[in-house]
């Protein structure tokens, strides 16, 4: 039954992505579209400001938040949309799709958070209610390899798309233990540290968000796919270098018009923090990348096979970041992200 299942996803696969293949060359031509899994915040400005910068090279960028993961890719397959930002190690494995990775734009950093009158421990969450991101988000696997760590099981997991509204839903005791991105976790713990608390979450050095396209528009849109790889590593190195620098450049260039200025401290702290725990890294993944996310998906159950076996060239294009790299350099820094 699974066998003839994926028979007919692939073969549906396939049919979509023909059917769509004109429009999208067409479009291709015009504006890089690109679709994110979640409303755009502070943690996106890297890449914001980096779109800016390429705009200023000629390029036309559309940034179009969808409400999922898979809704993105979704819609690059189908051709509405050109790069995504998450990741697709999945689906390409599952669905043989003609997609690939070019960029690691932030590895991941999502903590459980708990509250406290309720659960101090993992075991304590045995048969208890866990709330993620979506259905093969990050955070999603992050609880799955907790599961496997600590020999417990969740009684549901459920889908609470944004750090943000899961931040909220636990402050008003509707979601009582769920991951949260850094900036929320320190807000609920800074303003109620007798509630809310968080548990040991291991070390994270797999991916947050990959940018991702098809076979074919990596091909045919070369040059602006090496202008966003160069702008997006120039923005990620700037933000490394001088945290400060990202709320200056919202400013400048007036990103995120619909927050209030107050948040400009609040972005500060997020990006200092950001760039102790080497969340954007500054060579854009990669080989090591690729490894670290093999061995973090197969672990928590979201990709078949050992790590070690699976095939980079199968799951990333490094054609562009390898361009970036030699005509930028490679700044030599190694981070990793623990919790506890």
């Amino acid at each position: 039954m699974k066998r003839i299942l994926h028979g007919i996803l692939v073969a549906v696969f396939a049919v979509a992505f023909t059917l769509s293949l004109g429009a999208f060359r067409a479009a291709a031509q015009d504006t890089v579209r690109v679709a994110t899994a979640d409303t755009l915040g502070a943690e996106d400005l890297v890449l914001l400001i980096a779109f800016e910068k390429a705009k200023a090279r000629g390029l036309k960028i559309e940034v179009t938040p969808f409400k999922s993961d898979d809704v993105v890719f979704q819609a690059i397959v189908n051709g509405q949309m050109d790069i995504g930002v998450g990741d697709a190690y999945k689906m390409i494995q599952t669905l043989k799709a003609p997609i690939r990775h070019f960029y690691q734009l932030r590895r991941l950093a999502y903590f459980p958070v708990v509250n406290k009158e309720y659960y101090k421990t993992w075991k304590d969450l045995d048969g208890e209610d866990i709330a993620v991101h979506s259905r093969g988000s990050g955070t999603e696997a992050l609880a799955r390899l907790m599961e496997s760590m600590h020999g417990i099981k969740f009684k549901r997991m459920t889908y609470v798309p944004g750090s943000e509204v899961r931040a909220i839903s636990m402050r008003r005791g509707n979601i009582k233990a769920t991951y949260l991105d850094l900036t929320r976790t320190r807000l609920l713990t800074t303003e109620d540290p007798e509630r809310f608390g968080v548990l040991p979450a291991g070390n994270q050095s797999a991916s947050d968000e990959i940018l991702y396209a098809t076979t074919d528009f990596l091909k045919e849109s070369e040059d602006a796919i090496d202008i966003i790889v160069e702008e997006v590593m120039r923005a990620a190195r700037r933000m490394n270098a001088d945290p400060t620098s990202m709320a200056a450049e919202r400013e400048r260039l007036d990103l995120l018009a619909e927050l209030p200025k107050e948040i400009n401290e609040e972005i500060t702290l997020y990006h200092q923090q950001a760039a102790m725990a080497g969340l954007f890294p500054p060579n854009g993944g990669g080989k090591g990348a690729a490894s670290a996310d093999f061995e973090f998906l197969t672990s928590s159950g979201r990709l078949e096979g050992d790590a070690k076996s699976l095939d980079v060239g199968e799951f990333w294009e490094l054609g562009p970041l390898n361009k970036a790299l030699a005509k930028m350099g490679y700044v030599n820094v190694e981070y990793s992200i623990s919790a506890r």
